[in-house]
């Protein structure tokens, strides 16, 4: 099926702030989406903030939807609340749904927009993603043995340390000329490294 208009100029957007970074200019997004109006991204979206959000709407649904999925199965299952059992619920739903809808640079993009005022106080808030919530506080509890300074400091990282492990990924992939690999051997060790950051032993040096 073909893409509208209005796909195009996602498409484009999501590729270009990802590689460019938030300064990109509209007028050329506009023009890597093939579409000859020029106030094209205003007519769609209003504004540049607009089609940011637009970008992220296109996955939130199925993300939301697949971290349901994977709580509910986990909680069906039995299964402690250890902090890789946690971060696999947060952090397979980032292979599986972007790439398999056609994306190439989510992770990228979203290292670029994830710390903007519309997208923290909106989109990514905890009201639009309770399992995240659910989560979170889950994880907070399974890392009780951390002083509560450097727990709070780790999960702060948490989102950081995802967004960036996944984009080097998508990286090395357009580098190579494939597509990332989503393969269970790679969401597997990509869990197993935030979670080696968030329970690695804390030093006399950072201390409590």
């Amino acid at each position: 099926m073909a893409r509208t208009a209005r796909e195009k100029l996602l498409v484009a957007g999501e590729r270009l702030i990802a590689e460019r970074g938030l300064s990109v200019p509209t007028q050329e997004i506009v023009e890597a989406a093939g579409q000859r109006n020029r106030s094209a991204v205003q007519y769609h979206f209003g504004a540049r903030d607009g089609l940011i959000t637009a970008i992220l709407e296109r996955r939130l649904a199925d993300l939301a939807d697949r971290q349901v999925e994977l709580l509910s199965a986990h909680e069906t299952s039995g299964r402690p609340d250890t902090v890789v059992a946690l971060l696999e619920i947060l952090i397979r739903p980032m292979f599986e749904v972007p790439y398999a809808e056609g994306s190439t640079h989510y992770a990228r993009f979203l290292e670029q927009v994830r710390r903007l005022p519309a997208v923290t106080e909106g989109l990514l808030s905890s009201e639009r993603w309770p399992v995240v919530s659910i989560v979170a506080h889950r994880l907070s509890l399974a890392l009780k043995e951390l002083p509560r300074e450097t727990r709070r400091r780790r999960m702060d990282a948490l989102t950081t340390v995802m967004a960036g492990l996944i984009a080097d990924l998508e990286r090395a992939a357009q580098a190579e000329g494939r597509a990332i690999a989503d393969d269970d051997a790679t969401i597997t060790e990509t869990v197993a490294m935030i979670a080696g950051m968030l329970t690695a032993p804390v030093s006399e040096a950072t201390g409590a």
